[in-house]
């Protein structure tokens, strides 16, 4: 799973141990050659997905960690792409490998927290690449209402959601002993380290965004792959502030 330049089983577990913010502040050089980064393939597809529902003037890279998904965001914004996240860290390592260039789209970092948004309604689109599972199941309706806070009417949400592990087969066991060792940590030890992907689930995502004042639409992302059954792997979820708040 980690590539020769990745942590090592030591500082996993030092990181393992810390609060989120700060084990990712520890783990911010060597995140890139770990499997949590998002993967190119679905980086690109999401770029491809969202080219029709654009152009877009401003983005915002939500809990952007190093920066992978703000590649996305450069392609199909013109004028503006902001990161934020918790992790100074992270941040940190993000601004090194894409320095801030004379022209467009700005790029700007920022250290916020996702669930505490101060921007007013400032993008046009909001993307997310993986950082649900940090943020408890009772935190997403407050999450969401902060993202249609910062979103222009008519503007776009969007993230990928791959498709559940099937019942029994390898990768199910693998993310349930995953949830179950980290929920027993928590139990253990303080300060909590939340990362709970089981969690997230598409019925009480969709459900959430509606009540934030959302409209919801998935579009497949073909080239990903397909399981047994014919249904795509992985999804693009695209919620969109509703227009009519603009005053048609």
């Amino acid at each position: 799973m980690f590539t020769a330049q990745g942590p090592t089983f030591r500082e996993l577990a030092v990181q393992a141990l810390s609060s989120v913010e700060r084990g990712y502040d520890l783990l911010a050089p060597k995140f890139d050659h770990t499997p949590f980064r998002t993967p190119d393939a679905v980086l690109d597809a999401v770029t491809r997905a969202l080219r029709p529902l654009g152009p877009f003037d401003s983005g915002l890279d939500l809990c952007c960690g190093t920066g992978a998904g703000m590649s996305v965001l450069r392609q199909v914004c013109r004028e503006r792409v902001t990161g934020i996240d918790v992790s100074a860290g992270m941040l940190a390592v993000g601004r090194d490998r894409c320095p801030a260039a004379s022209d467009r789209p700005r790029v700007d970092w920022v250290r916020a927290d996702a669930r505490a948004l101060t921007f007013g309604a400032a993008f046009d689109l909001v993307a997310s690449f993986g950082a649900f599972g940090h943020f408890l199941p009772r935190e997403r309706p407050g999450l969401f209402a902060q993202v249609h806070s910062v979103l222009r009417p008519g503007g776009r949400f969007v993230f990928p959601l791959v498709a559940p592990a099937r019942p029994g087969s390898r990768g199910y066991w693998a993310l349930l002993a995953f949830d179950t060792a980290m929920r027993v940590r928590n139990l253990l030890w303080r300060p909590p380290f939340v990362m709970y992907y089981r969690a997230v689930r598409l019925a009480d995502i969709r459900e959430e965004l509606v009540r934030a004042g959302f409209t919801v639409e998935l579009c497949a992302l073909p080239e990903l792959g397909r399981r047994a059954d014919g249904s795509p792997r992985c999804r693009l979820l695209v919620a969109t502030r509703c227009p009519s708040e603009i005053g048609l």
